[in-house]
Protein backbone atom coordinates (compact mmCIF):
# COMPACT_ATOMS: atom_id res chain seq x y z
CA UNK A 1 0.00 0.00 0.00
CA UNK A 2 1.30 3.13 -1.50
CA UNK A 3 1.60 6.59 0.73
CA UNK A 4 -0.78 9.79 -1.10
CA UNK A 5 1.10 11.26 -3.16
CA UNK A 6 2.19 14.66 -2.62
CA UNK A 7 -0.03 17.48 -3.61
CA UNK A 8 -3.08 15.30 -2.94
CA UNK A 9 -6.07 17.00 -0.70
CA UNK A 10 -7.00 14.70 1.98
CA UNK A 11 -10.65 13.90 0.44
CA UNK A 12 -9.39 12.45 -2.50
CA UNK A 13 -8.83 8.75 -3.26
CA UNK A 14 -6.97 7.85 -6.71
CA UNK A 15 -6.27 4.53 -8.29
CA UNK A 16 -3.06 3.95 -6.45
CA UNK A 17 -4.39 5.68 -2.76
CA UNK A 18 -6.69 3.12 -0.58
CA UNK A 19 -6.89 4.40 2.76
CA UNK A 20 -5.05 1.83 4.85
CA UNK A 21 -7.20 1.02 7.60
CA UNK A 22 -10.49 1.14 6.90
CA UNK A 23 -12.09 0.26 10.18
CA UNK A 24 -11.07 4.00 10.95
CA UNK A 25 -11.18 5.92 8.43
CA UNK A 26 -10.06 9.38 8.77
CA UNK A 27 -13.57 12.12 8.34
CA UNK A 28 -12.79 13.74 4.65
CA UNK A 29 -14.19 16.98 4.16
CA UNK A 30 -15.65 19.23 0.86
CA UNK A 31 -13.68 22.09 0.48
CA UNK A 32 -15.55 25.44 0.13
CA UNK A 33 -16.88 25.18 -3.48
CA UNK A 34 -15.05 28.79 -4.21
CA UNK A 35 -12.36 27.18 -4.26
CA UNK A 36 -13.12 23.93 -6.14
CA UNK A 37 -15.08 25.85 -9.23
CA UNK A 38 -14.22 28.35 -12.07
CA UNK A 39 -17.62 28.70 -13.55
CA UNK A 40 -18.46 25.49 -14.72
CA UNK A 41 -15.11 23.74 -14.86
CA UNK A 42 -13.68 21.29 -12.55
CA UNK A 43 -10.05 20.43 -11.14
CA UNK A 44 -8.92 17.00 -12.50
CA UNK A 45 -7.97 15.66 -9.54
CA UNK A 46 -11.39 16.23 -8.80
CA UNK A 47 -12.74 14.48 -11.56
CA UNK A 48 -10.09 11.55 -11.29
CA UNK A 49 -10.93 10.88 -7.94
CA UNK A 50 -13.26 8.80 -5.51
CA UNK A 51 -14.24 11.10 -2.31
CA UNK A 52 -15.39 9.30 1.00
CA UNK A 53 -18.80 11.14 2.05
CA UNK A 54 -17.99 11.47 6.10
CA UNK A 55 -20.92 10.44 8.50
CA UNK A 56 -22.89 7.69 6.81
CA UNK A 57 -21.30 4.41 8.84
CA UNK A 58 -23.62 2.83 10.90
CA UNK A 59 -21.14 0.19 11.94
CA UNK A 60 -22.07 -0.72 15.48
CA UNK A 61 -19.87 -0.29 18.62
CA UNK A 62 -21.74 -2.50 21.18
CA UNK A 63 -19.68 -5.64 20.84
CA UNK A 64 -23.00 -8.09 22.29
CA UNK A 65 -25.32 -6.00 19.81
CA UNK A 66 -22.62 -6.63 16.71
CA UNK A 67 -22.24 -10.54 17.39
CA UNK A 68 -26.08 -10.69 17.18
CA UNK A 69 -26.79 -8.12 14.21
CA UNK A 70 -23.60 -9.48 11.88
CA UNK A 71 -25.91 -12.86 11.37
CA UNK A 72 -28.41 -10.87 9.84
CA UNK A 73 -27.25 -7.88 8.24
CA UNK A 74 -25.36 -7.26 4.67
CA UNK A 75 -22.30 -5.21 5.31
CA UNK A 76 -22.08 -3.08 2.08
CA UNK A 77 -20.30 -0.15 0.44
CA UNK A 78 -21.99 2.89 -1.11
CA UNK A 79 -20.99 4.54 -4.58
CA UNK A 80 -22.30 7.38 -6.13
CA UNK A 81 -21.55 9.02 -9.79
CA UNK A 82 -21.52 12.90 -9.74
CA UNK A 83 -23.05 14.41 -12.47
CA UNK A 84 -25.08 16.98 -11.47
CA UNK A 85 -25.50 19.93 -9.03
CA UNK A 86 -23.66 21.03 -6.40
CA UNK A 87 -21.04 18.73 -3.86
CA UNK A 88 -24.10 19.42 -1.23
CA UNK A 89 -26.65 17.80 -3.39
CA UNK A 90 -24.37 14.82 -3.96
CA UNK A 91 -24.10 14.25 -0.78
CA UNK A 92 -27.61 14.51 0.08
CA UNK A 93 -28.32 11.69 -2.33
CA UNK A 94 -25.54 9.21 -0.95
CA UNK A 95 -27.09 9.61 2.48
CA UNK A 96 -30.45 9.03 1.35
CA UNK A 97 -29.26 6.19 -0.31
CA UNK A 98 -27.57 4.97 3.37
CA UNK A 99 -31.34 5.95 4.75
CA UNK A 100 -32.44 3.79 2.33
CA UNK A 101 -29.68 0.42 3.03
CA UNK A 102 -30.78 0.83 6.91
CA UNK A 103 -34.09 0.71 6.27
CA UNK A 104 -33.46 -2.80 3.94
CA UNK A 105 -31.54 -4.14 6.92
CA UNK A 106 -27.84 -3.27 5.86
CA UNK A 107 -24.86 -1.98 7.93
CA UNK A 108 -23.68 1.07 6.11
CA UNK A 109 -19.36 1.03 6.04
CA UNK A 110 -18.21 3.40 3.84
CA UNK A 111 -20.20 5.98 0.79
CA UNK A 112 -17.93 7.31 -1.96
CA UNK A 113 -18.36 9.71 -4.73
CA UNK A 114 -17.08 9.94 -8.09
CA UNK A 115 -17.19 13.31 -9.88
CA UNK A 116 -18.08 12.48 -14.23
CA UNK A 117 -19.60 14.29 -17.12
CA UNK A 118 -21.92 10.65 -16.99
CA UNK A 119 -21.65 7.01 -15.55
CA UNK A 120 -19.22 4.96 -17.25
CA UNK A 121 -21.55 2.34 -19.65
CA UNK A 122 -19.34 -0.39 -18.85
CA UNK A 123 -18.82 -0.37 -15.14
CA UNK A 124 -20.32 3.04 -13.98
CA UNK A 125 -17.86 4.32 -12.13
CA UNK A 126 -15.13 3.48 -15.03
CA UNK A 127 -13.00 0.88 -15.06
CA UNK A 128 -9.95 2.09 -12.99
CA UNK A 129 -12.17 3.57 -10.10
CA UNK A 130 -14.52 -0.01 -9.81
CA UNK A 131 -10.56 -1.73 -9.20
CA UNK A 132 -10.23 1.13 -6.43
CA UNK A 133 -13.48 -0.15 -5.25
CA UNK A 134 -12.57 -3.54 -5.20
CA UNK A 135 -9.31 -2.78 -3.07
CA UNK A 136 -11.92 -0.72 -0.58
CA UNK A 137 -14.31 -3.51 -0.40
CA UNK A 138 -11.36 -5.97 0.67
CA UNK A 139 -10.02 -3.57 3.57
CA UNK A 140 -13.69 -2.87 4.86
CA UNK A 141 -14.75 -6.46 4.57
CA UNK A 142 -18.10 -5.79 2.41
CA UNK A 143 -19.76 -8.36 1.07
CA UNK A 144 -22.43 -5.93 -1.16
CA UNK A 145 -21.53 -3.06 -3.05
CA UNK A 146 -24.61 -0.76 -3.73
CA UNK A 147 -24.78 2.01 -6.25
CA UNK A 148 -26.79 5.56 -6.27
CA UNK A 149 -28.71 4.84 -9.55
CA UNK A 150 -30.23 2.30 -12.03
CA UNK A 151 -27.66 -0.44 -13.61
CA UNK A 152 -27.76 -1.81 -16.83
CA UNK A 153 -27.56 -5.17 -16.88
CA UNK A 154 -24.34 -4.85 -18.49
CA UNK A 155 -23.03 -2.31 -15.95
CA UNK A 156 -24.24 -4.55 -13.07
CA UNK A 157 -22.59 -7.84 -14.69
CA UNK A 158 -19.02 -6.02 -15.37
CA UNK A 159 -18.75 -4.16 -12.23
CA UNK A 160 -19.97 -7.68 -10.09
CA UNK A 161 -16.99 -9.48 -12.15
CA UNK A 162 -14.47 -6.74 -11.17
CA UNK A 163 -15.31 -5.89 -7.31
CA UNK A 164 -16.00 -9.87 -6.84
CA UNK A 165 -19.29 -9.52 -4.29
CA UNK A 166 -22.60 -8.96 -4.92
CA UNK A 167 -23.82 -5.23 -6.49
CA UNK A 168 -27.30 -3.82 -5.88
CA UNK A 169 -28.40 -0.83 -7.41
CA UNK A 170 -31.24 1.77 -6.50
CA UNK A 171 -34.05 0.57 -8.03
CA UNK A 172 -33.42 -3.35 -6.56
CA UNK A 173 -32.69 -1.72 -2.99
CA UNK A 174 -36.03 -0.38 -3.14
CA UNK A 175 -38.13 -2.91 -4.70
CA UNK A 176 -36.09 -5.13 -1.56
CA UNK A 177 -37.60 -2.44 1.43
CA UNK A 178 -41.09 -2.55 -0.70
CA UNK A 179 -41.23 -6.45 -0.54
CA UNK A 180 -40.50 -6.02 2.92
CA UNK A 181 -43.19 -3.96 3.76
CA UNK A 182 -45.77 -5.04 1.65
CA UNK A 183 -48.67 -6.36 4.42
CA UNK A 184 -51.76 -6.54 2.08
CA UNK A 185 -52.56 -9.14 -0.58
CA UNK A 186 -53.13 -6.18 -3.40
CA UNK A 187 -49.58 -4.45 -2.49
CA UNK A 188 -47.60 -8.21 -2.26
CA UNK A 189 -49.16 -8.31 -5.86
CA UNK A 190 -47.89 -4.92 -6.76
CA UNK A 191 -44.85 -4.91 -5.84
CA UNK A 192 -44.02 -8.91 -6.94
CA UNK A 193 -45.17 -7.39 -10.57
CA UNK A 194 -42.42 -4.42 -9.90
CA UNK A 195 -39.63 -7.28 -8.86
CA UNK A 196 -40.59 -9.69 -12.00
CA UNK A 197 -40.66 -6.31 -14.28
CA UNK A 198 -37.22 -5.32 -13.00
CA UNK A 199 -35.51 -8.98 -12.86
CA UNK A 200 -36.89 -9.88 -16.67
CA UNK A 201 -33.92 -8.38 -18.59
CA UNK A 202 -31.70 -9.06 -15.62
CA UNK A 203 -31.44 -12.69 -15.73
CA UNK A 204 -28.29 -14.41 -16.01
CA UNK A 205 -27.06 -18.27 -16.45
CA UNK A 206 -23.89 -19.73 -15.55
CA UNK A 207 -21.85 -23.17 -16.10
CA UNK A 208 -24.00 -26.11 -16.41
CA UNK A 209 -27.46 -24.51 -15.99
CA UNK A 210 -27.18 -23.38 -19.31
CA UNK A 211 -28.83 -25.86 -22.14
CA UNK A 212 -27.21 -25.86 -25.43
CA UNK A 213 -29.32 -25.58 -28.54
CA UNK A 214 -29.52 -27.26 -32.03
CA UNK A 215 -29.23 -25.86 -35.01
CA UNK A 216 -31.65 -27.92 -36.54
CA UNK A 217 -34.31 -31.20 -36.22
CA UNK A 218 -32.58 -34.48 -34.71
CA UNK A 219 -29.44 -34.91 -36.46
CA UNK A 220 -29.84 -32.68 -39.00
CA UNK A 221 -28.60 -30.09 -37.04
CA UNK A 222 -26.11 -27.77 -38.89
CA UNK A 223 -24.03 -26.99 -35.44
CA UNK A 224 -22.56 -30.70 -35.46
CA UNK A 225 -21.77 -32.80 -32.86
CA UNK A 226 -22.18 -31.43 -29.04
CA UNK A 227 -24.12 -28.87 -29.82
CA UNK A 228 -27.38 -30.83 -29.96
CA UNK A 229 -29.46 -29.94 -26.88
CA UNK A 230 -32.89 -30.35 -25.73
CA UNK A 231 -33.52 -26.72 -27.23
CA UNK A 232 -34.16 -24.53 -24.40
CA UNK A 233 -31.85 -22.74 -22.62
CA UNK A 234 -32.70 -22.17 -18.74
CA UNK A 235 -32.30 -18.95 -18.89
CA UNK A 236 -35.04 -18.79 -21.09
CA UNK A 237 -37.62 -21.17 -19.16
CA UNK A 238 -37.02 -18.50 -16.74
CA UNK A 239 -38.37 -15.84 -18.92
CA UNK A 240 -41.13 -17.76 -20.04
CA UNK A 241 -42.31 -17.92 -16.30
CA UNK A 242 -41.84 -14.75 -15.19
CA UNK A 243 -43.87 -13.82 -18.13
CA UNK A 244 -46.82 -16.07 -17.55
CA UNK A 245 -46.02 -15.04 -13.71
CA UNK A 246 -46.69 -11.41 -14.94
CA UNK A 247 -49.36 -11.86 -16.78
CA UNK A 248 -51.72 -13.81 -13.66
CA UNK A 249 -50.12 -10.53 -11.15
CA UNK A 250 -51.52 -8.51 -13.89
CA UNK A 251 -54.82 -10.14 -13.83
CA UNK A 252 -55.20 -10.42 -10.17
CA UNK A 253 -54.67 -6.58 -9.81
CA UNK A 254 -57.19 -5.80 -12.10
CA UNK A 255 -59.52 -7.59 -9.97
CA UNK A 256 -58.51 -5.95 -7.02
CA UNK A 257 -58.86 -2.19 -8.72
CA UNK A 258 -62.39 -3.60 -9.91
CA UNK A 259 -63.22 -3.60 -5.63
CA UNK A 260 -61.59 -0.34 -5.11
CA UNK A 261 -63.07 1.77 -8.05
CA UNK A 262 -66.58 0.28 -6.26
CA UNK A 263 -65.61 1.65 -3.25
CA UNK A 264 -64.63 4.93 -4.81
CA UNK A 265 -67.97 5.07 -6.87
CA UNK A 266 -69.73 4.49 -3.47
CA UNK A 267 -68.23 7.63 -1.97
CA UNK A 268 -68.55 9.75 -5.09
CA UNK A 269 -72.06 8.71 -5.07
CA UNK A 270 -72.93 10.24 -1.64
CA UNK A 271 -70.86 13.18 -2.82
CA UNK A 272 -68.53 12.74 -0.12
CA UNK A 273 -65.34 15.32 -0.27
CA UNK A 274 -61.71 13.56 -0.70
CA UNK A 275 -58.52 14.45 0.53
CA UNK A 276 -55.50 12.53 -0.67
CA UNK A 277 -51.82 12.94 1.77
CA UNK A 278 -49.30 13.01 -0.57
CA UNK A 279 -45.68 13.58 -0.29
CA UNK A 280 -41.78 11.99 0.38
CA UNK A 281 -40.94 8.91 2.53
CA UNK A 282 -40.64 9.45 6.07
CA UNK A 283 -42.12 13.11 5.53
CA UNK A 284 -44.88 12.54 8.49
CA UNK A 285 -47.80 11.58 5.98
CA UNK A 286 -49.62 8.46 8.85
CA UNK A 287 -48.91 10.77 11.88
CA UNK A 288 -50.51 13.25 10.46
CA UNK A 289 -53.79 11.50 8.87
CA UNK A 290 -53.93 10.64 13.05
CA UNK A 291 -53.84 13.45 14.38
CA UNK A 292 -56.70 14.00 11.59
CA UNK A 293 -59.07 11.44 12.15
CA UNK A 294 -57.56 9.56 15.15
CA UNK A 295 -57.12 6.50 12.24
CA UNK A 296 -54.01 4.94 14.55
CA UNK A 297 -52.09 3.83 12.08
CA UNK A 298 -48.56 2.63 12.37
CA UNK A 299 -46.33 5.25 12.39
CA UNK A 300 -42.25 4.59 12.07
CA UNK A 301 -39.42 6.30 11.64
CA UNK A 302 -38.11 4.35 8.67
CA UNK A 303 -39.15 5.28 4.90
CA UNK A 304 -41.55 3.35 3.09
CA UNK A 305 -43.39 2.44 6.75
CA UNK A 306 -46.73 2.71 4.76
CA UNK A 307 -47.66 0.72 1.75
CA UNK A 308 -51.23 0.41 1.82
CA UNK A 309 -53.70 3.14 1.43
CA UNK A 310 -55.63 3.66 4.63
CA UNK A 311 -59.21 5.64 4.08
CA UNK A 312 -60.54 7.69 7.29
CA UNK A 313 -63.58 9.86 7.62
CA UNK A 314 -63.24 13.34 9.04
CA UNK A 315 -65.48 15.85 9.32
CA UNK A 316 -64.79 20.21 9.24
CA UNK A 317 -65.79 22.65 11.83
CA UNK A 318 -69.03 23.07 10.34
CA UNK A 319 -69.95 19.33 10.50
CA UNK A 320 -69.20 18.28 6.94
CA UNK A 321 -67.92 14.94 6.00
CA UNK A 322 -65.23 14.03 4.50
CA UNK A 323 -62.25 11.15 3.21
CA UNK A 324 -58.48 11.36 4.42
CA UNK A 325 -55.94 8.88 2.17
CA UNK A 326 -52.52 8.04 3.57
CA UNK A 327 -50.85 6.70 0.66
CA UNK A 328 -47.38 5.13 -0.08
CA UNK A 329 -44.43 7.72 0.18
CA UNK A 330 -42.39 8.42 -2.79
CA UNK A 331 -38.60 9.07 -3.46
CA UNK A 332 -35.95 10.44 -5.51
CA UNK A 333 -35.87 8.08 -9.27
CA UNK A 334 -38.79 6.39 -7.82
CA UNK A 335 -38.32 3.18 -10.14
CA UNK A 336 -40.88 3.64 -13.33
CA UNK A 337 -42.36 -0.24 -12.88
CA UNK A 338 -42.97 0.05 -9.09
CA UNK A 339 -45.10 3.09 -10.20
CA UNK A 340 -47.16 1.47 -12.81
CA UNK A 341 -47.59 -1.15 -10.63
CA UNK A 342 -48.91 1.19 -7.90
CA UNK A 343 -50.90 2.95 -10.19
CA UNK A 344 -54.26 1.51 -8.87
CA UNK A 345 -53.48 2.33 -5.55
CA UNK A 346 -51.62 6.17 -6.56
CA UNK A 347 -55.64 6.77 -8.10
CA UNK A 348 -56.57 7.48 -4.60
CA UNK A 349 -54.80 11.00 -5.57
CA UNK A 350 -55.11 11.58 -8.62
CA UNK A 351 -59.16 11.31 -8.17
CA UNK A 352 -59.22 13.11 -4.57
CA UNK A 353 -60.49 16.97 -4.52
CA UNK A 354 -57.54 18.22 -2.30
CA UNK A 355 -54.14 16.93 -1.89
CA UNK A 356 -51.93 17.44 0.81
CA UNK A 357 -48.74 17.72 -0.10
CA UNK A 358 -46.47 16.68 3.19
CA UNK A 359 -42.82 18.09 3.32
CA UNK A 360 -40.18 17.42 5.63
CA UNK A 361 -39.25 20.86 6.64
CA UNK A 362 -36.08 19.67 9.13
CA UNK A 363 -34.80 17.54 5.77
CA UNK A 364 -31.70 18.61 4.50
CA UNK A 365 -33.16 19.82 0.89
CA UNK A 366 -36.34 19.94 1.28
CA UNK A 367 -36.99 21.61 -2.27
CA UNK A 368 -35.68 18.66 -3.79
CA UNK A 369 -38.28 16.59 -1.73
CA UNK A 370 -41.13 18.75 -3.42
CA UNK A 371 -39.85 18.20 -6.88
CA UNK A 372 -39.54 15.02 -6.85
CA UNK A 373 -42.96 14.29 -5.27
CA UNK A 374 -44.62 16.50 -8.26
CA UNK A 375 -43.09 14.44 -11.03
CA UNK A 376 -44.45 11.43 -9.37
CA UNK A 377 -48.10 13.71 -9.29
CA UNK A 378 -47.52 14.50 -12.70
CA UNK A 379 -46.76 11.00 -14.24
CA UNK A 380 -50.02 9.41 -12.44
CA UNK A 381 -52.24 12.74 -13.61
CA UNK A 382 -52.49 14.02 -10.67
CA UNK A 383 -51.13 17.75 -11.52
CA UNK A 384 -54.43 18.99 -11.89
CA UNK A 385 -55.60 18.17 -8.41
CA UNK A 386 -55.66 21.26 -5.99
CA UNK A 387 -52.73 20.93 -3.82
CA UNK A 388 -51.98 22.22 0.13
CA UNK A 389 -48.11 22.44 0.96
CA UNK A 390 -47.75 21.10 4.85
CA UNK A 391 -44.45 21.83 6.10
CA UNK A 392 -44.44 19.31 9.44
CA UNK A 393 -42.11 18.92 11.51
CA UNK A 394 -42.14 22.49 12.31
CA UNK A 395 -40.63 21.67 16.17
CA UNK A 396 -37.32 19.98 14.43
CA UNK A 397 -36.77 22.78 11.69
CA UNK A 398 -34.82 25.21 11.21
CA UNK A 399 -37.12 28.25 11.57
CA UNK A 400 -35.29 30.11 8.69
CA UNK A 401 -35.71 26.94 6.40
CA UNK A 402 -39.48 27.27 7.33
CA UNK A 403 -39.38 30.70 6.29
CA UNK A 404 -37.83 30.23 3.29
CA UNK A 405 -40.20 27.42 2.31
CA UNK A 406 -43.57 30.12 2.88
CA UNK A 407 -41.59 32.37 0.17
CA UNK A 408 -41.21 29.18 -2.29
CA UNK A 409 -45.07 27.80 -1.13
CA UNK A 410 -47.21 30.65 -0.55
CA UNK A 411 -50.24 28.05 -0.23
CA UNK A 412 -48.86 26.37 2.66
CA UNK A 413 -49.27 25.48 6.50
CA UNK A 414 -46.47 24.81 8.95
CA UNK A 415 -47.45 22.22 11.78
CA UNK A 416 -45.71 19.31 13.47
CA UNK A 417 -48.07 16.15 13.29
CA UNK A 418 -46.11 14.99 16.69
CA UNK A 419 -46.93 18.12 19.02
CA UNK A 420 -50.28 19.01 17.63
CA UNK A 421 -48.72 22.52 16.52
CA UNK A 422 -50.41 24.23 13.47
CA UNK A 423 -52.90 21.64 13.40
CA UNK A 424 -56.00 23.83 13.74
CA UNK A 425 -54.74 26.34 10.99
CA UNK A 426 -54.68 22.90 9.04
CA UNK A 427 -58.12 21.82 9.36
CA UNK A 428 -59.30 25.58 8.52
CA UNK A 429 -57.64 25.16 5.26
CA UNK A 430 -58.77 22.25 4.24
CA UNK A 431 -61.94 23.06 5.03
CA UNK A 432 -61.99 26.84 2.87
CA UNK A 433 -60.41 24.41 0.08
CA UNK A 434 -62.92 21.30 -0.04
CA UNK A 435 -65.95 22.00 -2.72
CA UNK A 436 -68.85 23.55 -1.14
CA UNK A 437 -72.30 22.58 -1.96
CA UNK A 438 -73.71 24.88 -4.65
CA UNK A 439 -77.70 24.61 -4.57
CA UNK A 440 -79.44 26.96 -2.26
CA UNK A 441 -82.45 25.76 -0.82
CA UNK A 442 -85.36 27.10 1.35
CA UNK A 443 -87.65 23.91 2.83
CA UNK A 444 -90.23 23.65 5.17
CA UNK A 445 -89.47 19.65 6.64
CA UNK A 446 -92.50 18.25 9.32
CA UNK A 447 -90.90 17.39 12.76
CA UNK A 448 -91.15 13.38 11.57
CA UNK A 449 -88.39 14.26 8.97
CA UNK A 450 -85.95 14.93 11.19
CA UNK A 451 -84.07 12.76 8.94
CA UNK A 452 -83.67 15.11 6.16
CA UNK A 453 -82.57 18.20 8.96
CA UNK A 454 -79.71 15.64 9.49
CA UNK A 455 -78.86 15.11 6.35
CA UNK A 456 -78.71 18.87 5.90
CA UNK A 457 -76.60 19.52 8.86
CA UNK A 458 -74.53 16.76 7.58
CA UNK A 459 -73.88 17.03 3.91
CA UNK A 460 -75.15 20.66 3.51
CA UNK A 461 -74.06 24.10 4.37
CA UNK A 462 -76.80 25.70 6.73
CA UNK A 463 -77.27 29.31 6.42
CA UNK A 464 -80.88 29.75 8.34
CA UNK A 465 -82.80 27.34 10.65
CA UNK A 466 -86.44 28.35 12.36
CA UNK A 467 -88.61 26.18 14.15
CA UNK A 468 -92.25 27.18 13.31
CA UNK A 469 -96.00 25.06 13.93
CA UNK A 470 -95.61 22.89 11.07
CA UNK A 471 -91.69 21.68 11.01
CA UNK A 472 -88.58 23.35 10.80
CA UNK A 473 -88.03 26.17 8.31
CA UNK A 474 -84.18 25.78 6.58
CA UNK A 475 -82.16 27.86 4.45
CA UNK A 476 -78.88 25.76 3.13
CA UNK A 477 -76.45 25.23 0.19
CA UNK A 478 -76.77 21.51 -0.78
CA UNK A 479 -75.34 19.38 -3.68
CA UNK A 480 -77.75 17.91 -6.71
CA UNK A 481 -78.88 14.65 -5.40
CA UNK A 482 -80.05 16.14 -1.54
CA UNK A 483 -81.67 19.30 -3.26
CA UNK A 484 -83.89 16.69 -5.32
CA UNK A 485 -85.11 14.98 -2.50
CA UNK A 486 -85.94 17.87 -0.52
CA UNK A 487 -87.85 19.78 -3.63
CA UNK A 488 -91.35 18.59 -2.14
CA UNK A 489 -91.15 20.41 0.64
CA UNK A 490 -89.27 23.66 -1.17
CA UNK A 491 -90.80 26.93 0.22
CA UNK A 492 -91.19 30.77 -1.45
CA UNK A 493 -91.50 32.42 1.90
CA UNK A 494 -91.52 31.92 5.90
CA UNK A 495 -95.19 30.49 6.68
CA UNK A 496 -96.69 32.31 9.71
CA UNK A 497 -96.77 30.47 13.18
Amino acid sequence: MTEPAQGVEPHEMTADTVHPDPETPEPFELADTDDRFDGEQLDRADRQALRRVAGLSTELQDVTEVEYRQLRLERVVLIGVWTEGSPQDAENSLAELAALAETAGSQVLEGLIQRRDRPDPATYVGSGKARELRDIVVGSGADTVICDGELTPGQLRQLEAVVKVKVVDRTALILDIFAQHAKSREGKAQVSLAQMQYMLPRLRGWGESMSRQAGGAGGSGSGGVGTRGPGETKIETDRRRIRTKTARLRKEIAGMKTARDTKRQERKRNEVPSVAIAGYTNAGKSSLLNRLTGAGVLVENSLFATLDPTVRRAETDDGRDYTVTDTVGFVRHLPHDLVEAFRSTLEEVGSADLILHVVDGADADPESQLAAVRQVLADIDAHQVPELVVINKADLADPVVIDRLRRREPHSVVVSARTGEGIDALRAAIDSELPRPSIDVRVLLPYDRGDLVSRIHRDGEVLDEEHVADGTVVRARVKAALAGELSPYAVVSTPTV
